[in-house]
């Protein structure tokens, strides 16, 4: 195996890391690899095989899968398959147990042409689970519909939160805060107040950062980070901008997100985690045994991040708050909702 890492141009935080397996099975098999989809593959279905990851990796990019999300609907099916949820019969002949890499190969490619198997799991793990039934939605690890990442939500108690309200889903790029767990910013295993409002700030630099067309990656050389992206904006554009402006700015970003969601049918009951990661505390030795994120600490959560950002208990903007964004022409969406 050869790997060799890529970057934009003048980056010092290269993230294009690719592999070519120079031997055995698959040999010139070549993908791109990162943390997600490596985990997805590998971990996550029990295969430590890296040739087979590589490949898995490589089918996603020809089918024009997202890796990460097909890696859970595997592991999804083989959580069903060991619990007796799915026959033989049912799965077109492969033996889709935990660790087997030759099931892995042959399940991205019944997802990727929507053949047998393929076909109940290619629409991701939600759907998955509504057309096999038979309490299989409690093995789904998703969140309003997305994949979960390879983050252990249950020992990452401000990362849970952020997942469990982004409005795309489990999507930890959204805020960025399992960071500050695992640096040991915040107590990783205790749910708390205040991480509303820190969830709140990082989903919003995020935002702008995404608006400027800016890499992720660069949020950590930002040393004041509104005030260096006000600098930043105005440098580029010609047109002054200050930090407060810039907040109010990502802060209707992440409302408007909010209102579609909304208008969508989505309610509090979807800002959730899988079932899994609230009923099954980690059983592994360690500091982190026992981890488990209760009803009770995702509400608490929930409250004081929806009252960070200036919404009712239900997660809804106020007429106010849609005021002083400047959002008022939306206030229709949330008429008749409020309690």
């Amino acid at each position: 195996m050869t790997t060799w890492t890529l970057g934009c141009n003048s980056c010092a935080m290269r993230c294009e890391h690719v592999a070519l397996i120079k031997e055995g099975t698959f040999t010139g098999t070549m993908a791109r690899m990162e943390f997600d989809n490596l985990w997805a593959f590998g971990p996550n279905c029990g295969i430590d095989n890296i040739n087979y990851i590589v490949k898995a990796a490589e089918l996603c990019n020809s089918y024009g899968l997202d890796a990460t999300s097909t890696g859970a609907a595997i592991s999804f099916l083989m959580d069903c398959h060991e619990k007796g949820l799915l026959s033989h019969e049912d799965l077109d002949g492969i033996d889709p147990h935990f660790g087997n890499q030759n099931a892995l190969f042959s399940l991205v490619q019944k997802i990727g042409k929507r053949e047998g198997i393929g076909e109940k799991l290619a629409d991701g793990v939600k759907v998955a689970a509504e057309k096999i039934g038979k309490n299989s939605a409690q093995l789904a690890q998703h969140i309003k519909g997305l994949e979960v990442t390879g983050y252990d939500l249950r020992c990452l108690k401000t990362a849970a939160l952020a997942a469990a309200v982004s409005f795309r889903g489990a999507d930890h790029a959204r805020s960025g805060v399992y960071a500050l767990d695992m640096k040991g910013k915040v107590d990783r295993l205790k749910a708390e107040r205040g991480r509303g409002q820190i969830v709140k700030d990082n989903e919003d630099v995020l935002a702008l950062i995404d608006s400027f067309i800016v890499c992720k990656n660069a949020k950590g050389t930002f040393y004041k980070e509104l005030e260096d992206l006000a600098k930043l904006y105005s440098a580029v554009t010609g047109i002054e901008v200050t930090a407060k402006e810039l907040g109010t700015a990502a802060e209707r970003i992440i409302t408007l997100a909010k209102l579609i969601n909304v208008r969508e049918g989505l309610t509090r009951n979807d800002d959730t985690l899988p079932w899994k990661v609230m009923n099954e505390p980690i059983p592994d030795d360690g500091p982190a045994k026992g981890a488990v994120v209760t009803q009770d600490e995702l509400d608490l959560m929930i409250d004081d991040y929806y009252q960070a950002r200036g919404w009712s208990v239900e997660g809804l903007p106020s007429k106010e708050k849609l005021h002083e964004l400047g959002l008022q022409e939306f206030k229709s969406i949330i008429e008749g909702k409020e309690a």
